[in-house]
């Protein structure tokens, strides 16, 4: 039956499915959906399509190099059977109600690896049920039966009479179907059957990247703009006491100074007199802050002695049977306590953020992961509402976490509300930008497991102590949940057959604000739990694959990505030449990881080398195969930076890491040969962009306990001093 049609003023129509809509518009090419009508609309509007036949796709989730902005519009291109040459991405605009991940409420937040997980199966049938409109439109202009037409690479087919019709022709008279045809999972196309996912597309960032057309938040550019640097204060928590700001005032092309609750702001007609007016100030600072007390070797031994008192007070994040009850019983136990310091996100683009300040109005132009954060900034700032916000959300140069916090839009936004009218541009020394960041949180943990007298587990449990991120971005949560914090702690959990199990967390208040840093908890948690089941294999005497085998036999895709690991590094062959290879296996994201690398010691400097990477991930369906193992590379190079070198230390709460020279990123001759299996199987896609980083730290670490008679390293770094002193034994 061939569906009725009506018609719709300037030519658009809304389709939804459930609780996922999509606005289909016709029109020229970039056509954006007008203010007027959008505001008809109660969902999603993700396409237009134009009289040439172009279909201008909404790109929802933040681009930060990891590939959504083509991986997101290829799955509406799947079901709408576009042709990808006819595709035109933009980057969706600040609208939570139209473009909100509903795994993050319906707020437009790209972090936790969520970008596709979230907006596949949305996009998917925002595509299928456009196609179903552009194929009931192309009834009615034929004058034959739906049932009777197909698609074809942006065309509607009849192939009874051999008629075609192109998108963009039946777009200059598209009508409103009525009823709205409905779009459900069977009507998408079974993944044998698809052209883009699954395939490798050229990403569509790239050429703009290349040529320099592509905009991030440092590049705005307003009329009138003027500019903020920050003189924050040397300790987390002080505030400016006395300013002397006599000396900033006279560089010319400053304006004037201002005190914020964090430091000092000079504004000024350029950057670079802000700079020079910025390192002419002279402030003395309070000195109050709870993290004026801290070093790293304080908070070491106060959150380790946490994890190992199990009378203190924490909270539950996992319990299965009675593990300390076990453990009490267990003919054996084995136990560790593990550290991990503090380290910076470090974006190539440093922190920026413009704002201009038009009575009740804020306008926000940023780099960031996190709309509504960027509103609430504006917002609380401004002293407005969050719906008077407007935000604007360009590239971003590195994001990792960091873009979800609103620090920096809130500074641009005081100092715009201090010059009305005139927007200002607030940008961040890298200075700033490593020790103002939202580092990683500080952790300590102790895991105790019980062996009965065969070395089977009997009870694991395990206690993470760190500060809280939940607690300082998401406080309605974390009361919620009565204190747990996924964040920060993880759940403790993984898929190992253990008979009981507990996790638990206690929160550590340093005076500190941490925040998400790419793999979170998940980068210590994994260290310590993977260096323990290499443990437990010592103990065994049995290799550390075979165990995680028998443990995991229960789970196939955890077994494959080992099974696969393993045959890309050759792991029962011997290694000569004073090198060993190291194992870890990772279920974080909900993703299966594994990974294997080769590992030499210089016991002399203390120095870890890491020769060769192999690495397998199952992520589910995998929409764009090259750009997974690309995010696999990235991610697995961020985890030998937080392994071997990078830390933050930390001197009566004074970072001693400022920049590039002192904080110590991996360079180029330290990047060793990596190779990864991607592994498509037919599961609900899931998060990519972090499952590398938690493998790294416990395979090299298990690889430098094979090198050293099983000394083993629980201290993230694991730098050449700490390396001296476990080889020492001390």
């Amino acid at each position: 039956m061939t569906t009725r049609i009506q018609s719709l003023s300037r030519r658009s129509f809304l389709v939804s499915s459930g609780a996922a809509g999509v606005a289909v518009t016709f029109g020229s090419l970039n056509t954006v959906l007008p203010a007027e009508a959008a505001a008809n609309f109660t969902a999603n509007a993700w396409v237009t399509i134009g009289s040439n036949g172009v279909a201008t796709i909404m790109s929802p989730a933040a681009e930060m190099g990891q590939g959504t902005m083509t991986a997101l519009p290829a799955c509406l291109a799947e079901d709408l059977d576009a042709d990808w040459d006819k595709v035109h991405v933009v980057a969706a605009p600040d609208n939570e109600k139209l473009y909100g991940n509903p795994k993050f409420f319906g707020h437009m937040v790209t972090v936790a690896s969520k970008a596709v997980d979230g907006y596949f199966e949305i996009m998917r049938l925002a595509g299928a049920q456009a196609r179903k409109v552009l194929i009931a439109n192309a009834a009615r202009m034929m004058k034959v039966p739906e049932s009777e037409l197909t698609t074809d690479r942006s065309m509607v087919i009849h192939k009874k009479s051999g008629r075609r019709l192109t998108y963009g022709h039946i777009a200059r008279s598209a009508k409103m179907p009525d009823p709205m045809p409905q779009a459900t999972k069977a009507d998408l196309k079974p993944l044998n059957k698809c052209r883009y996912i699954g395939k490798n597309l050229a990403r569509v960032d790239i050429p703009l990247k290349v040529d320099g057309k592509a905009k991030y938040g440092i590049d705005t550019q307003l009329p009138g703009m003027l500019y903020a640097s920050v003189l924050h204060a040397p300790v987390q928590g002080e505030k400016p006491d006395k300013i002397d700001d006599g000396t900033a005032k006279k560089v010319k092309g400053v304006l004037s100074v201002h005190p914020l609750p964090t430091g000092v702001a000079v504004v000024g007609k350029t950057l670079e007199a802000t700079m020079k007016g910025k390192a002419a100030l002279k402030v003395t600072w309070t000195t109050t802050s709870p993290a004026r007390k801290w070093s790293n070797d304080t908070l070491a031994a106060e959150y380790s002695k946490i994890a190992g008192d199990w009378k203190h007070p924490s909270v539950d994040m996992l319990k299965k049977g009675d593990a300390a009850g076990a453990i009490g019983k267990a003919a054996r136990v084995i136990a560790a306590d593990f550290v991990a310091d503090h380290v910076a996100h470090c974006c190539m683009e440093p922190m920026n953020a413009t704002a201009l300040v038009e009575g009740d109005k804020v306008h926000i132009w940023t780099s960031n992961q996190s709309v509504i954060d960027m509103e609430l900034a504006g917002s609380i700032a401004g002293g407005t509402k969050p719906d008077k916000v407007k935000v604007e959300r360009p590239f971003l140069g590195g994001g990792f976490g960091r873009r979800t916090d609103w620090d920096v839009a809130f500074e641009a936004t005081l100092l715009a509300k201090a010059m009305p009218g005139k927007p200002v541009k607030v940008v961040w020394s890298r200075e700033d930008d490593v020790t103002r960041d939202m580092w990683r949180p500080f952790a300590a943990q102790r895991i105790e497991i019980g062996l009965d007298d065969k070395h089977e587990i009997v009870g694991w449990r395990h206690r993470v102590v760190a500060q809280s991120y939940l607690a300082r971005a998401i406080p309605p949560l974390f009361k919620k949940t009565g204190g747990q914090d996924l964040v920060s702690a993880g759940n403790g959990d993984f898929r190992y057959a253990v008979p009981a199990q507990q996790v638990d967390y206690v929160r550590a208040q340093s005076g500190f604000e941490i925040g998400a840093w790419r793999g979170i908890s998940a980068g210590y948690t994994k260290f310590a739990i993977e260096s323990m089941i290499d443990e437990v294999a010592d103990a065994k005497g049995v290799d550390p694959l075979d165990l995680r085998m028998k443990l995991l036999e229960k789970h196939p895709r955890a077994l494959a990505v080992l099974k696969a690991v393993a045959e890309m590094a050759d792991w029962k062959k011997k290694r000569t030449d004073g090198r060993a290879l190291g194992l870890a296996y990772s279920d974080a994201l909900e993703t299966h990881t594994a990974a294997v690398v080769e590992c030499s010691l210089d016991e002399k400097s203390g120095q870890i080398h890491v020769h060769q990477v192999w690495a397998a991930v199952d992520p589910g369906i995998v929409v764009q195969p090259k750009n997974v193992e690309a995010q696999m590379e990235g991610a697995i190079l961020f985890g030998i930076g937080a392994a071997l070198r990078e830390q933050i230390v930390l001197k009566d709460g004074v970072p001693q890491e400022q920049n590039f020279d002192s904080y110590r990123i991996n360079r180029m001759s330290q990047i060793p040969p990596i190779a990864v299996k991607v592994i498509s199987t037919d599961n609900p896609p899931t998060g990519i962009g972090e499952a590398g980083v938690p493998v790294v730290a416990p395979a090299i670490s298990n690889a430098v306990a094979q090198l050293t008679g099983g000394k083993r390293l629980r201290h993230l770094p694991m730098s050449p001093e700490r390396v001296k002193t476990a080889l020492r034994g001390a």
